[in-house]
């Protein structure tokens, strides 16, 4: 008989016996996904055992406390993704418990007193929720992201002895990406506002923008000189101001010279933030000095919204200007592929004489963001221009002229439209750039930009190649999430929209991708919106309407996300609301590069609604478009059939086979496999009939 101190964790379903009685297939099948596609993965990813299963539940042991904790948080912060995505008013939730214990391993099970601690610490965890033990709380130290809340001493069942228990105080919901959790305290940057258990910290603007620079380099020291350079934009400060704010900065969080909880000196180099940061990683040892810039680290570009010009002699529309400069710098800190500057060094330059490649240098900015603002009567004429600070040369400009209407709404819809256009125009730019350089030079964010650039080619040959740069960029780093979502789409288009026919392994590498990217940054709206189209492709229809659901939720001007739900929709039957997605997507990013896919996605849907001329039209439109697929023109050769006028659709059918030889019915009806709704891809295939499209082999 072998005993061994180790790390329990039991769990189990809530009300299993009920879900059981209203839904005993569907209870079982939720059950057996979850323990496949969450339970399992976290165990063996935090080097874990499954010791057994007991119908409702599990017993689990590892090797490291901070290992058996961390393994628990992750699962119940996927479950509970899971259950918002499902579209189901009830899914399953589960009740942790975990205690380190001394145990006795009999055939490959466990037994003993530290089992009987851990099932009835799980008894009295909330729903979603994970108790445990002193002992593992002791162990933790500053090894997990969230916060521990003491229970006192508790009574359990058939335990003589009370059991300090603590409650894991995390959120089923990812932070937001405006929110930087540490201890009790929140950092709000959209609010700019820091929060202690809820309630508001007063805190001068900088000292504000000094705790935020500081929890974003929580991985490293940072020298006093970069500091006086983000917070005083290399304005000539004494050391003593710099000491008179990091002295407010920690009084701020309950700091002082000796107890540095969250904010540490590294004498004669600088500071660093030392509080763990709730859904940070931590770094595996010191990085300390900071390691110098490698080609093969992933370099996100850097932007910077300048403060907005009011053109008016009405300086009371200062505030309106400063307002849709303040929004569009909040909506495109949601792309984390951008280093967005904060609010507070970029407004520094008001009013500033130096040239556009000054303020970038000094604002550490690849781009800059200006505009203008103008009112004549009750209408608004707003500009928007995005400049190469290196060049000084514009990238993308645009005017919009608005009625008044509510101020803020009016702040909302161009902030929004300015974020989404921006994203994409900043995209092609990062492309161009890394297309220039040297390759010999060139790194894994590079990498990344090349293999985005052939992705956007859709073509077979280019959709390969931009695998093989993303798997090269990964290989560089491995910790970049969007090579993982790229990569994972483009594996999915391959069987899609190309000669690859679908293939359970090649899902299931997409599948892995796209969950790796989310793993790696989990407010990255690109990695759900990627997840949700690789479930698509798996026929996962509610899961993949969920992750883009709250791709969107993470950020509002992703446009290729609404695209994505609205082609999901669109195979539920819900082509009201599909059509209203596409609508979105055009607006917010009319001249996307995956613009043709916005076009003739909404083809689909009115093919599916019977509105062929619909159809026809926007099928047209995608075809235009210089990179448009050739499934464009197979969703034009379907509407010209149904409609019945032969000349269209020869016309049509012959440029379809132009683009794709070989192109029949066979082949559709092999890779349109995702369509759920048998009389919707029926009605395609009559449609491609009637145009006189070959049945194929």
């Amino acid at each position: 008989m072998d005993r061994k101190l180790t790390t329990i964790v039991a769990m189990d379903v809530v009300g299993y016996s009920r879900h059981m009685e209203l839904d005993e297939e569907g209870t079982l099948e939720r059950l057996k996904e979850i323990r496949s596609h969450v339970v399992d993965p976290a165990v063996a990813r935090h080097a874990g055992r499954t010791v057994k299963l007991m119908g409702d539940g599990a017993l689990l042991e590892f090797g490291s406390v901070v290992g058996a904790v961390q393994c628990a948080v992750d699962v119940q912060r996927e479950i509970a993704v899971r259950n918002r995505g499902t579209g189901r008013k009830s899914g399953l939730h589960f009740r942790i418990g975990i205690h380190l214990g001394d145990i006795i391993l009999e055939d490959g099970d466990i037994y003993g007193d530290g089992v009987n601690v851990a099932a009835r610490l799980e008894s009295i965890a909330p729903p979603g929720g994970i108790v445990l033990s002193k002992q593992v709380h002791d162990h933790i130290g500053a090894n997990v992201a969230a916060r521990f809340v003491s229970l006192g001493e508790q009574s359990v069942k058939n335990i003589s002895r009370p059991i300090h228990a603590y409650q894991v105080e995390f959120s089923g919901e990812p932070v937001p990406a405006h929110v930087i959790r540490f201890r009790d305290f929140e950092l709000d940057t959209a609010l700019f506002e820091l929060r202690q258990a809820g309630e508001r910290v007063p805190l001068e603007p900088q000292v504000f923008d000094l705790l935020v620079f500081l929890a974003r380099n929580a991985q490293r020291t940072v020298t006093r000189d970069e500091i006086f350079a983000e917070i005083w934009a290399d304005r000539i400060v004494s050391d003593a101001a710099l000491s008179s704010q990091i002295k407010a900065a920690r009084r701020a969080v309950g700091d002082d010279g000796s107890a540095q909880h969250t904010i540490a000196t590294v004498h004669g180099r600088g500071f660093r933030f030392v509080a763990p940061i709730e859904g940070a990683v931590a770094p595996s040892m010191p990085m300390e000095p900071p390691p110098a810039p490698s080609s093969s680290a992933a370099k996100k570009p850097g932007v910077a919204v300048l403060p907005f010009v009011n053109l008016n002699q009405d300086q009371s529309e200062d505030i309106f200007a400063d307002g849709i400069a303040e929004d569009i710098t909040t909506a495109l800190a949601k792309n984390r592929w951008l280093t967005v500057i904060a609010r507070n060094p970029a407004f520094s330059f008001r009013g500033a004489k130096e040239s556009l490649r000054v303020i970038g240098e000094k604002l550490g900015a690849d781009y800059l963001v200006t505009g203008s603002v103008r009112k004549a009567g009750s209408r608004f004429r707003i500009t928007v221009q995005v400049a190469d600070a290196a060049s000084e040369q514009n990238v993308w400009s645009e005017r919009f002229d608005r009625d008044k209407a509510d101020i803020f709404e009016l702040q909302d819809e161009i902030s929004a439209l300015v974020a989404g256009r921006i994203e994409a125009e900043l995209g092609l730019s990062e492309q161009k750039k890394a297309e220039r350089r040297p390759r010999k030079n060139i790194g894994a964010w590079d990498l990344y930009q090349l293999g985005s650039a052939e992705f956007y080619k859709f073509t077979p040959d280019a959709n390969l190649k931009a695998q093989q740069l993303l798997r090269e960029a990964i290989a560089l780093d491995p910790g970049l999430a969007s090579a993982h979502s790229r990569l994972a789409y483009a594996i999915v288009l391959s069987m899609v929209y190309f000669d690859a026919l679908p293939d359970p392994a090649k899902m299931d590498e997409a599948l892995a991708a796209a969950a790796r990217a989310v793993q790696l940054d989990d407010q990255d709206a690109n990695g759900y919106f990627a997840l949700g189209r690789v479930r698509l492709a798996r026929c996962d229809y509610e899961q993949a309407i969920g992750a883009l659901e709250y791709a969107i939720e993470l950020n509002p001007c992703l446009a290729v996300a609404y695209c994505g739900l609205g082609d999901s929709l669109a195979y539920e039957g819900r082509l009201d609301q599909a059509i209203e997605q596409f609508e979105t997507a055009v607006r917010l990013s009319p001249h996307d590069p995956f613009r043709w896919g916005f076009f003739s996605y909404r083809s689909l849907a009115h093919l599916f609604r019977g509105e062929y001329a619909d159809a026809a039209a926007w099928a047209r439109k995608a075809i235009q478009v210089p990179n448009a697929q050739y499934w464009a023109r197979a969703h034009l050769v379907a509407a010209t059939g149904h409609l019945g006028d032969g000349k269209q659709a020869e016309s049509a059918v012959r440029d379809l086979l132009q683009a794709k030889p070989g192109f029949s019915l066979a082949f559709a009806k092999e890779h349109l496999f995702y369509i759920k709704k048998s009389d919707q891809l029926a009605a395609y295939l009559d449609g491609l009939r009637k145009a006189g499209l070959p049945e194929g082999p």
